[in-house]
């Protein structure tokens, strides 16, 4: 765990990403993708090149005009299905989608999360729409205090959108810190818009040496728990 800079003396408000941070959607989206393959005949050769693909396609779908996630979801299956030679109809596209609600948590973030809601107010800021977003919650007990959506701001992290919005709703930035795992949907926004920011790094990425580092990095959760006094 390296800390490189303060936190707040004084934290009342955590919130979290969902997608990569509470939930591991790399083996959900590469399980969809090769349970609907197999449906169709279809094997997947190479599947380590899935979920890289599938972080750089949507990135670039949603710096475009805003759209729901289910429908970047779509559009992610099919650009993915074509460069790998699989002859996907664009109408069996949903089943991307329609995976979510099998994305699990990792094993360790519904007893850290209990820890963090027993210690502070607690919310989740996701670039998802409010329905798929329901479908995830199923799986995670806490009541959180405070949510934004892609789909409430109409726009995706990075933009500050989001960020801005949950400030607007507490008051101001004063006393909250954020967590999530994504470098450039979380933390970098959060980093210029000076939200402390803990960085959950569980694939261990190596930074450029240049590169604007997190307020923490932790390896997981119940590290951030620690870190915050939650543990």
């Amino acid at each position: 765990m390296r800390v490189r800079m303060p936190l707040p003396k004084k934290v009342n408000w955590v919130t979290f990403d969902v997608y990569g941070t509470l939930i591991d959607w790399e083996t959900g989206v590469i399980d969809a993708f090769e349970k609907e393959a197999a449906a169709q005949g279809f094997e997947i050769e190479d599947t380590s090149v899935i979920f890289p693909r599938f972080l750089e396609l949507q990135h670039e779908i949603e710096a475009g005009s805003y759209e729901l996630y289910a429908e970047v979801l779509r559009r992610v299956a099919v650009q993915i299905a074509e460069e790998i030679n699989w002859p996907l109809e664009p109408s069996r596209a949903g089943f991307l989608p329609d995976s979510i609600p099998y994305w699990k948590p990792f094993k360790e973030t519904n007893l850290q999360l209990k820890r963090f809601g027993k210690k502070f107010e607690t919310g989740l800021i996701s670039n998802i729409d409010d329905r798929l977003l329901g479908e995830t919650r199923r799986y995670i007990p806490l009541n959180f205090d405070l949510v934004v959506t892609a789909q409430q701001v109409r726009s995706y992290k990075p933009e500050r959108a989001h960020f801005t919005e949950f400030a607007r709703r507490v008051g101001g930035k004063k006393n909250w810190v954020h967590i999530a795992c994504g470098m450039h949907a979380d933390i970098e926004p959060c980093l210029k818009a000076r939200i402390p920011v803990i960085w959950v790094n569980r694939n261990k990425v190596k930074l450029e040496p240049n590169a604007k580092k997190p307020t923490a990095e932790v390896k997981n959760l119940l590290e951030a728990a620690k870190l915050l006094g939650a543990a």
